[in-house]
């Protein structure tokens, strides 16, 4: 017999369902924060865990003009999939063939000489010129180059730019305290990218500069200078941690799973592996098919802390989380509110129908909420991206 979730117009077993009006709000509010800049939404990660190809299509319909992403790969998929907005990639090695992202018109990031020095070969390649940001570490002490090779970085970028290898389009660099919008570093960092900036200006180059990521695009609006980075609030994750009903921020993630078997057990019966948790009394148990495979952390339920929306209520998730499966407590048979076969049970979303958020998650876990939506993977969670202020977008 054939799967039913595998039957066209068949309600998937587990599914991230991914609410592009979300997005679209999300990035009229970041737009809304930063008037004076333009806006780049991060879609690296497949849009981190939400698809970033119709995430980047949202993001553009709501006012961002430009797209950010992490590796050349990432940058030519949207390429192929027709997104023509200015995309920049940004993190590689310098042994990368850079031609076929030049060729597509893709702005490329240079830490190091060696970058750039790889940027141009590709650049000589294309047949055209490489649209390059240079990026200064300004604090952060991960990627850039450091204050005492940047003149060497800039002289080299001037000099390809007066043969017409190269235009260098922007100065950036990334902030390490931007989540605590009155921190002593953010000051410093922002002087540091000024510095060189001015550096950049006196060798004659014209670039922009940008700094700011999603929680200084919403409290800071000293460092938007020419361009905004907001990437987790893009997916309605707020940086700052404010919780539902705080924030103008509205999660674009729901996941999901459908139940695909009611067994009732006896008082004394033991649960999973290990028997972590024993039935007190006499219950009804609900079996949800996802687990650590899919993204749902195995530590998670270690204590019970794991809850899930099912049948109108919150109901724990009682022993350990398998890798493929979780097993629910839904009280007494008999019940008003009996779960059966099929139900969906909602493992995170908004959080305004009454289900856990992503946040929420993080907070159990000790993490972040980036980690919780990145980490739902795999090709047994079916991705749905739906509109709900324009109908269904199907299936990415």
């Amino acid at each position: 017999m054939a799967d039913p979730s595998s039957v066209p117009g068949a309600a998937p077993r587990a599914e991230s369902v991914v609410d592009l009006a979300a997005v679209r709000q999300n990035v009229r509010v970041l737009a809304a924060a930063a008037p004076g800049a333009a806006l780049m939404a991060v879609v690296k990660a497949d849009g981190y865990g939400h698809g970033a190809v119709p995430v980047a299509r949202a993001a553009i319909d709501a006012g961002a003009t430009w797209l950010g992403v992490c590796t050349l790969d990432e940058a030519l998929a949207l390429r192929g999939a027709g997104v023509a907005a200015p995309v920049l990639s940004w993190l590689h090695l310098p042994d990368e063939d850079f031609a076929p992202a030049v060729a597509a018109g893709i702005d490329l990031s240079a830490a190091s000489r060696a970058h750039l020095a790889a940027v141009l070969d590709g650049a000589r390649r294309a047949g055209r010129p490489a649209r390059v940001h240079l990026k200064v570490d300004t604090g952060l002490s991960r990627n850039g180059a450091a204050l005492a090779d940047w003149p060497g970085l800039l002289d080299d970028a001037a000099e390809a730019a007066a043969e017409g290898a190269c235009e260098v389009v922007a100065v950036w660099s990334h902030l390490a305290h931007a989540d605590i919008p009155d921190h002593p570093m953010l000051d410093v960092q922002a002087a540091g990218l000024a510095a060189a900036w001015r550096a950049a200006v006196d060798r004659g180059l014209t670039p922009i500069r940008h700094l700011a990521n999603s929680a200084a695009t919403l409290t800071r609006r000293d460092l938007h200078f020419d361009l905004v980075r907001p990437g987790i609030a893009v997916y309605g994750l707020d940086p700052l941690e404010r919780p539902v009903g705080r924030t103008p921020l509205r999660p674009a993630m729901t996941l999901a799973a459908r139940v695909v078997l009611v067994k009732q057990v006896p008082a004394g019966e033991g649960v999973s592996y290990g028997h972590d948790w024993t039935a007190e009394t006499d219950t009804t148990l609900a079996l949800v098919p996802i687990g650590y495979a899919d993204g749902v952390p195995r530590r998670l339920n270690f204590g019970g802390r794991l809850r899930v929306l099912l049948g109108g209520r919150l109901r724990p998730v009682v022993g350990r989380v398998c890798m493929d499966q979780v097993v629910v407590d839904c009280g007494p048979a008999g019940g008003e509110d009996e779960v059966a076969v099929g139900d969906r049970a909602v493992l995170f979303g908004p959080g305004d129908g009454g289900e856990p958020t992503a946040q929420d998650w993080a907070d159990e876990l000790g993490t972040i909420h980036y980690e919780v939506v990145t980490g739902v993977h795999g090709n047994r969670v079916r991705r749905s991206v739906v509109d709900t202020g324009a109908g269904d977008e199907g299936r990415a």
